[in-house]
Parts: C-alpha cells; sequence; structure tokens
C-alpha cells in the first residue's frame, strides 16, 4: 500500500511545525525522514500515524482517506524509540498482545495466536527468547521484539520512530543492516523517522530530508548525497569543504583552479561558495595543472581513512582532505609538505541554483 501526502500543514499556536508537505511512497518502499532535531520530522510521522492531527492537508493509504481516521482505524504498526514493552510479561505474551486486543476483530483464535507470535519469533531471529522477559534481554533484542510486536497484527504500513537511538553505535550498526534485509523479506511499506545521515544513507530507498518544517529534497542516498539541491543539504549529508570562489565570464575560479561552466548555460559574474567533500579531492605532491595549492597543517587517522588539514591561500577556513592508508603511504606525506589539489566533484550554489561538474 502506497502512502500519499497533499499539502500537510501543522500549526502549534503561534508556530508553524510543517508548511505545505507533499510527497508519495509506493507500496513496499522503505522511506527515511531525516533532518535535524526540530525540524518536524517525529511531528509529520505522528500526523501520518494519526496519533496526531494536521492542521490541513490530506493522507491517503492507497485509494483510501485516512486523514480523519484514529491510529487504531488506520492499519499502522509503530514502534516507539523506547521499545514500550511490557516488563511484567513474556516476549510471547508482548507480541501477542496487540493480537489478542484484536482477536475478535480479526477473527483469530489462541491457537492462531500462538503460531502468528512463533513465526515472528522465528522472522527476528529470536526462537528461544519466548519466555522471557524485556529486562533479561539487550538493547538490540528488546528493538526486534518491539518491531515483531508492531508486525503482529500484519500492518499495511510499519512507522519507526527514532527505532535505534538508543543503542550504542556498534549495535546501532548492525541493526541497520538487519533492518534492510528483515524489510526485503517483509516488503511492508515503510517510514522511519532519524537524525542519523549515515543510517538513512545506509538503509532507505528513499530519503525524505527536512529542514524547519519543509522538505529540502527527496530523492535515493546517491542522489540526495551526489546531487544536493541546496546549501543544507549539501552541509547536512555529510563533512563538507565549504571554498571561495567566483564565476567570472562563465567560468568558475577557486584560487588556481578553473572550470568553464558552458555546458550549464550562461552564468552571470559573480561570488559563489563551492561545496567539495574531503574524499572528492585528489591530493598530489606533483605540480598539477588546473589545481589549488596548499599546505599541510594536520594529519590525523580515523580508522581506515587518514585526514590532512590543509591551508589554501585567499580561504577563510582550512580544508580536510580523506584518504586511504595505502596513499598515505605512497606518498609519504608530511605536515608542511606543499600539496596541489584537484576537485572530483564540486557543487556551486549560485543564488539558490546548483551547477554540479565532474572531472
Amino acid at each position: 500500500m502506497g502512502i500519499f501526502i497533499q499539502d500537510i500543514n501543522k500549526q502549534f499556536g503561534q508556530f508553524q511545525a510543517l508548511h505545505n508537505i507533499n510527497f508519495s511512497i509506493e507500496r513496499g518502499e522503505l522511506v527515511a525522514l531525516l533532518g535535524p532535531s526540530g525540524c518536524g520530522k517525529t511531528t509529520l510521522l505522528r500526523i501520518i500515524a494519526g496519533l496526531e492531527s494536521a492542521t490541513s492537508g490530506k493522507i491517503y493509504f492507497g485509494s483510501r482517506d485516512v486523514t480523519t481516521l484514529i491510529a487504531k482505524q488506520r492499519d499502522i504498526g509503530f514502534l516507539f524509540q523506547n521499545y514500550a514493552l511490557f516488563n511484567h510479561m513474556t516476549v510471547a505474551n508482548n507480541i501477542a498482545f496487540g493480537l489478542k486486543m484484536k482477536a475478535k476483530l480479526l477473527g483469530i483464535d489462541s491457537g492462531s495466536i500462538n503460531q502468528r507470535v512463533k513465526e515472528l519469533l522465528t522472522l527476528v531471529q529470536l526462537d528461544n527468547y519466548a519466555h522471557r522477559y524485556p529486562n533479561q534481554l539487550s538493547g538490540g533484542q528488546r528493538q526486534r521484539i518491539a518491531l515483531a510486536r508492531a508486525l503482529a497484527t500484519k500492518p499495511q504500513v510499519l512507522l519507526l520512530d527514532e527505532p535505534f537511538s538508543a543503542l550504542d553505535a556498534k549495535v546501532r550498526k548492525e541493526l541497520r543492516r538487519w533492518l534492510r534485509d528483515f524489510h526485503h523479506d517483509i516488503n511492508v511499506t515503510t517510514v522511519f523517522v532519524t537524525h542519523d545521515q549515515e543510517e538513512a544513507l545506509e538503509v532507505a530507498d528513499k530519503i525524505i530530508l527536512m529542514n524547519n518544517g519543509k522538505i529540502e529534497q527527496i530523492g535515493t542516498p546517491k542522489q540526495v548525497y551526489k546531487q544536493p539541491k541546496t546549501a543544507f543539504v549539501a552541509h547536512f549529508l555529510d563533512d563538507v569543504n565549504q571554498l571561495h570562489g567566483h564565476i567570472t565570464n562563465n567560468r568558475l575560479h577557486i584560487g588556481n583552479f578553473v572550470q568553464p561552466m558552458s555546458t550549464q548555460g550562461q552564468w552571470p559574474d559573480q561570488q559563489v561558495i563551492a561545496y567539495v567533500r574531503p574524499h572528492e579531492l585528489n591530493v598530489s605532491k606533483s605540480v598539477e595543472q588546473n589545481s589549488m595549492e596548499g599546505r599541510i597543517v594536520r594529519i590525523h587517522t580515523a580508522g581506515p581513512h587518514i585526514f590532512m588539514e590543509i591551508k589554501l591561500a585567499h580561504q577563510p577556513k582550512n580544508i580536510d582532505v580523506s584518504i586511504n592508508n595505502q596513499q598515505y603511504e605512497a606518498n609519504q606525506f608530511m605536515i608542511g609538505d606543499i600539496v596541489y589539489l584537484q576537485p572530483l566533484l564540486v557543487n556551486v550554489f549560485v543564488q539558490e541554483q546548483l551547477f554540479e561538474f565532474m572531472i
């Protein structure tokens, strides 16, 4: 079942939390609502769930208008970030809780409920945990049980609110990979809220990136990462260097680096800021034509990556360049070395427009 959001606005007194939100989600898609704290993503999820009402706008599940329906009428599964499990109940009883509440409505007996619980425990890979209690489980296991409970009634739509935020980094990474594979198996239309860029880029089929109650960009992880439509998107999704330059005679100038912009149309002469990610810069100690000259002022290691902080002439801030250990050893980079940089991918924002080029 697809989800269609039309002209959703949400007002809290004088504060407008959501501004004219529009998007669609295809059946079976796994979609991330991504953005900083306070951007409106959780409010939007609660409106989709029926836990909050919109000030104006429409929500459709397939062809069904659910705008005025309360949560229990929308056929959804909802997973909270704090698990919301009943500590006095066993794992099996936690999963069965919603089924027992709807037994008459769904027309199922206790035998069918027990069978469904077994199926779900197998699905979340916790077959042997039926008789344990939540406080006997790890955080990752509790979250998987909470997900099983959300799926117990076979909802058409699954909504996850910051599902992994309470877990440590290693467990989050394991569960992200598990959720991706799990979703592929169940094929339920799923929306999850997160402020974690890496999580959204790794897990989602599509990302809806929000800021200040508005949608900044909608696209696949590759699209929003490689082709950001606004400076906010470029800056929010990952570390990025800001390089001050200018366009003159339809050519981009950043120091001694020059790139024709003729393939992108005719651009007026003006100052610009170019965004280049640390790993999208070639660096060499050999003099390169059409490159930016800089000096290494700091080198530090972060896991498999070597980061070099480089001072460029006529730039207000030092920039970061990321290379792997093999490149670092081959070039024997040292603090104080003069190096030459060439961007591989640059996003240039000019009067709220975007120009992108690859070399």
